[in-house]
């Protein structure tokens, strides 16, 4: 809907642009508004578009989606506005007199005559040309944000673009829209495609052939592959995104290779094209592990089998020749990789190899690629770990990068990553740049899980090389009295059907019919966990985000029956989803400069700045008009949100299995009906379960998960870490 009202105050204004206004209608009515609106200055009258809400604490309010301001149309107003100060060189009594002697032309005269404001006694030459110039800036950051919406931009993309691109910006995206893909974020080729429509951009341009081929590039890239044959690159831009003859891509490709923005690579008799900072990263990560296990540091010597025999007795178990193998390769090899399903005796492994390092006084990091994955080893060895982010300390030296790397490593004598199958190239190959000369590298992580989310196929293309030195644990040490999880978690990875003997089993099959039905027993189950408190933090997992059992319709029926809206709550809506204090939400991309502190009773507070893809964290608070959203992270991190950082925010009762890995939840539950092939096969069932430690509750249907147990098929990944790899073990360059 649609209000004409006058700015009567700013309440307040962020950095963003967010802002609250009290606002006076034509009817005197008096009002509270919020939303971005960076422009907007008292005395102002503006054109609101949006739509009524309800405050728990402030009642009804207008949320503004985007405005546009009207001209002052009285001598009224026109005093109003120029008496807001926002004119320099213009206060109460110079208003006044300017109203005085120009009545509702004021404005018209400061604009076009501003030399007749010399008539007015106190105002000369400069502060004539200070008034005008002033009211011109005003106007023409006006006419940027008009622009700018006029091409189809939203409030909140407009301020990001006109800071980044300054007051030149209108006239830059006409010319190439395109650019705003690379620079800014959530601007994509669909939505930079469609501004090159309104601005006139020709169907076949250049500009537009290159996007889409960077776009094809780019979408397979969130598909987690670093690379794409070069025919179906040409194929996509062609057909899917361009709708353009085969030629022109062709000769716009050839050109981006040329350039070396793209890169070409022959590779197991197929043509890739990679862009060209991902062909780096692998190409280099094969250099620089190559590198890490060629020059390890002899160790002192020391009876590694006496000390494993010791701690045999002081942990009261036996390992076996495998475990012991991965033991021994941690003191023997520069490099190793620890790979096995759950119950394999992972952790046992980890305690074993810490214990006796800390023996020979060696300095041991321990990391993992999230804050839940760095708590679960913690908790699990009694030793510190950290993120890898934190190990590489982001931001360092006031720059916008790790501050680890060749030239400042991390200082140990041995790093240790756990679920390393989380690891991107990207992550990857920062950590391998950090890894001082001598120090050693221990990988552990299940080969079975799905691949990272981000691009790449790190811990499998390690392995399938033989380049490095791998241990593979096969055999279940938490039997099948102990742990149905573990036992059905290698049944489903063998293909075989999960057993399920009865509900007092910590694995547990609840058969519904349809998809409606199966939502109401999760969300059932949920309410009933919550109220008992008997199992733990409870997680719903997804196989996809759409349809009545995907992620977004799981999250709007679990926080009705779980977070309901009440006068104690405060709110802040953003988009199609509401945030309420005591929402569970995720990070759903890196942030790398949003800052966070954390406080953890007996030790001291600490700032620090990034949230990362896949964090989970609960709103505590929400300051009164939604200014402001704090979310304390589960590693206790608390950060503090602004506008548009909630554009990275998403309810988390429920989240994908892809976004689940690295964490461990006492309770999953996995609602299967049916769904796409690409997204109910084997290995998607396979992560699921492993992420419960004490509970997993499939709700649905028995056929659902047989048929996730034999479908093997899934998207192929594209990545060429392991040629590298091979590479470089063919020619041993190093």
């Amino acid at each position: 809907m649609q209000i004409k009202a006058t700015v009567n105050r700013i309440r307040y204004r962020g950095d963003s642009g967010w802002t609250v206004i009290d606002f006076v209608d034509e009817t005197n009515l008096r009002f509270s508004g919020v939303g971005m609106m960076p422009t907007a200055y008292e005395g102002e009258k503006l054109e609101l578009n949006g739509e009524w809400t309800v405050h728990k604490t402030y009642g009804k309010q207008f949320s503004v989606q985007s405005f546009t301001a009207v001209a002052p149309d009285s001598s009224e107003t026109v005093l109003r506005y120029l008496s807001s100060g926002i004119i320099k060189g213009v206060g109460l009594p110079t208003a006044n007199a300017i109203v005085k002697m120009f009545g509702d032309s004021a404005l018209e005269v400061i604009e076009n005559e501003p030399e007749k404001l010399m008539l007015i006694s106190g105002i000369g030459k400069v502060k004539s040309k200070m008034i005008h110039d002033s009211y011109m800036e005003k106007i023409a950051v006006r006419d940027i944000y008009l622009g700018l919406q006029e091409l189809g931009f939203t409030m909140n993309q407009s301020v990001k673009i006109h800071k980044l691109y300054g007051d030149g910006c209108v006239q830059m995206i006409k010319e190439n829209p395109y650019r705003l893909i690379a620079d800014v974020d959530q601007i994509g080729f669909k939505t930079a495609d469609k501004i090159a429509q309104n601005a006139g951009i020709v169907h076949d341009s250049p500009f537009r052939i290159k996007a889409g081929i960077r776009h094809v590039l780019n979408e397979a890239k969130n598909d987690g592959n670093t690379c794409l044959p070069r025919e179906t690159v040409i194929r996509k831009a062609s057909e899917e995104i361009l709708g353009v003859d085969i030629i022109p891509v062709e000769n716009a490709l050839n050109e981006l290779v040329i350039s070396g923005e793209l890169i070409e690579k022959e590779i197991g008799g197929e043509e890739l094209i990679f862009l060209s900072y991902l062909h780096y990263y692998e190409m280099h990560s094969a250099v620089c592990l190559y590198d890490i296990m060629n020059n390890a540091e002899v160790l002192p010597l020391t009876d590694i089998d006496g000390e494993i025999t010791r701690l045999e007795r002081k942990f009261g178990l036996e390992l076996d020749e495998k475990q012991q193998n991965a033991v021994k390769g941690a003191f023997d090899e520069g490099v190793i990789v620890i790979t096995g399903g759950p119950g394999t005796g992972k952790t046992t492994i980890l305690r074993f190899m810490i214990e006796i390092m800390e023996d020979m006084d060696l300095k041991l990091e321990l990391a993992a690629p999230t804050g839940r994955a760095a708590k679960r080893i913690s908790d699990t060895t009694g030793r510190e770990a950290r993120t890898i982010h934190r190990l590489l300390e982001y931001g360092g030296y006031g720059t916008e990068e790790f501050a680890k790397n060749e030239n400042d490593p991390i200082e140990a004598d041995a790093i240790i990553v756990d679920e390393m199958s989380m690891v991107d190239i990207s992550l990857f190959h920062s950590l391998l740049r950090a890894v001082a000369p001598g120090t050693r590298l221990i990988m552990v992580g299940d080969f079975d899980q799905l691949p990272p989310v981000g691009p790449g196929n790190v811990l499998r293309d390690i392995i399938l090389s033989g380049a490095v030195p791998v241990v593979r644990l096969t055999d279940i040490y938490r039997q099948a009295g102990r742990s149905m999880i573990v036992v059905n978690a290698h049944r489903i990875n063998h293909g075989q059907i999960p057993v399920v003997d009865s509900r007092e089993s910590d694995f547990v099959f609840i058969s519904r019919p349809g998809m409606e039905e199966t939502l109401d027993t999760v969300v059932s189950m949920c309410r009933e966990f919550r109220d008992s408190g008997s199992c733990g933090d409870v997680q719903v997992l997804c196989p996809m985000k759409a349809n009545v059992l995907g992620v977004q319709n799981l999250n709007i029926s679990l926080q009705a029956a779980l977070n309901p809206p009440s006068p104690d709550k405060e709110e802040r809506r953003y988009g199609d989803t509401v945030f309420r204090v005591g929402d569970r939400v995720m990070q759903v991309r890196n942030n790398y400069d949003l800052e966070w502190k954390r406080t953890v009773y007996g030790k001291p507070s600490e700032d620090g700045a990034g949230v990362f893809n896949g964090d989970i964290g609960t709103v505590m608070e929400i300051r009164p008009g939604g200014s402001v959203v704090k979310i304390l992270f589960d590693d206790e991190r608390l950060a503090e949100y602004g506008a548009q950082e909630l554009e990275d925010i998403e309810l988390a009762y429920a989240v994908s299995v892809h976004k689940s890995q690295g964490s461990e939840f006492s309770t999953v539950i996995l609602p299967l009906v049916y769904g796409p092939p690409m997204l109910m096969n084997r290995n998607i069932l396979y992560t699921g379960v492993t992420r419960a430690r004490d509970h997993v509750y499939i709700v649905g249907s028995a056929k659902c998960v047989e048929g996730m147990v034999r479908n093997v098929s899934g998207a192929k990944r594209y990545s060429a870490l392991e040629f590298f790899l091979r590479q470089m073990k063919e020619t041993d360059i190093c």
